[in-house]
């Protein structure tokens, strides 16, 4: 695994096939007149997908983790659920920690809500339709704010807009997590994909997201002075902000 991670990282951070991101392409599943069972499976298959690479266990781990105190409460919004996936596994660790963690996950698209409170039925995560702005309105505050996917899907003002929004929900961290935009990983994903996921919008839509997504360079170019940016195995980027 060192050495895996050794030869992702000292690779060329600028793609030669990929070397111009394509913010303006369109997922299908963000189309109000996508197929609902394909976007129900996909909603499913990501789990999977975010099992196999989005790293959320070890963002958990290094990230979450050694912030909390047996004892104290803490609480987390999720901007952007999708399947709900992430903020469950993030409750389910916490609890098997030992550690009090209320999680909040909000979405946009209501189809994520149904296919949450149909899907993840017992989830201690309270699922919402609603925006960042609409919670940063009432006057909601939380130790921890993250997203997972969401960055690739914002033009400029919207990626301002939403960084200064999960700034002040946050009393502790900001953990926004995200596809590097690589020729290799779009070679395995393409490669591998199509064997474990069918009757869905995983490959195609991966593969748009990876042509929309940034790579360090770009999203440090982008962001205030106070974020961050770090690399993670396999093709990842991580943007935080710590108070």
């Amino acid at each position: 695994m060192r050495v895996a991670f050794s030869l992702f990282t000292t690779l060329p951070e600028m793609p030669v096939v990929l070397s111009e991101r394509q913010p303006d392409l369109t997922e299908i599943m963000d189309r109000k007149d996508c197929d609902p069972l394909l976007l129900e499976n996909t909603y499913r298959q990501f789990e999977t997908i975010n099992l196999l690479l989005s790293g959320w266990k070890n963002i958990y781990r290094k990230e979450i983790k050694p912030m909390l105190k047996e004892g104290e409460s803490y609480s987390l919004l999720d901007i952007g659920f999708g399947g709900g996936d992430v903020p469950t596994k993030l409750a389910k660790w916490a609890q098997a920690d030992g550690f009090d963690l209320t999680i909040t996950a909000i979405e946009m698209d209501v189809r994520a809500l149904i296919f949450a409170n149909q899907y993840r039925d017992g989830s201690p995560v309270n699922f919402k339709f609603m925006s960042s702005s609409s919670i940063l309105d009432q006057g909601l505050k939380f130790d921890f704010v993250i997203s997972n996917h969401l960055l690739h899907h914002l033009n400029a003002v919207q990626t301002e807009s939403i960084l200064h929004e999960a700034e002040q929900l946050a009393t502790t961290k900001v953990i926004f997590s995200d596809i590097r935009r690589s020729d290799l990983g779009y070679l395995l994903f393409s490669t591998f994909t199509p064997l474990l996921f069918r009757n869905s919008f995983i490959v195609k839509d991966g593969l748009t997201s990876i042509k929309r997504s940034y790579i360090a360079s770009e999203l440090r170019a982008v962001i205030p002075s106070a974020w961050i940016v770090k690399k993670k195995f396999p093709f990842r980027l991580l943007l935080i902000h710590e108070k």
